[in-house]
């Protein structure tokens, strides 16, 4: 399967937008190589619709135009992994969920851990909001952008404006 990216600059950095044939395959952070490795050697395409349609959607978002994104995707991971990443995009936007309750939701209650772990092996990142899983103590926990970075999405979508007083 052949794959294109595109760089994209946003608030929170450098983005590599990921496509592929069936859809968005990865929304990467500055330096991040370990999704990159699942996916073969992409080539640059700044003219890709899909990753032209990723970067309009991605600044309606950070300008508070999009609470939505409607785009198709193609998440590379086991199964388990993918049952995670569509229960993360069941989280409505401006809410949060802890991995106890994603663990629940996928119908297992006790996989908290490898929810975590699958949470963050999330390719495709701020469309599928792993951003939006906290900590059962309420607390913000690992985030492959950083914890700031998670910060200011939850505060682009108002989730938890007490980190902002």
């Amino acid at each position: 399967m052949a794959y294109f990216h595109k760089l994209v600059p946003t608030p929170v950095g450098v983005l590599t937008l990921i496509a592929s044939e069936h859809g968005l395959a990865g929304i990467l952070w500055e330096n991040e190589s370990r999704v990159l490795a699942r996916l073969k050697p992409s080539q640059e395409d700044n003219l890709h619709p899909l990753l032209i349609e990723t970067e309009r959607q991605l600044n309606d978002y950070f300008t508070g135009q999009r609470k939505i994104f409607d785009l198709p995707l193609d998440f590379n991971g086991t199964e388990f992994q993918k049952k995670v990443w569509a229960a993360l995009l069941t989280i409505p936007f401006g809410e949060t969920r802890s991995y106890a309750d994603i663990a629940r939701q996928i119908g297992h209650p006790k996989a908290v851990r490898a929810v975590g772990a699958a949470n963050g092996q999330n390719p495709i990142s701020i469309v599928a909001p792993c951003h939006r899983v906290i900590g059962a103590n309420g607390k913000l926990t690992g985030f492959a952008g950083g914890l700031q970075t998670k910060a200011f999405l939850l505060n682009v979508e108002s989730a938890m404006p007490e980190l902002f007083r």
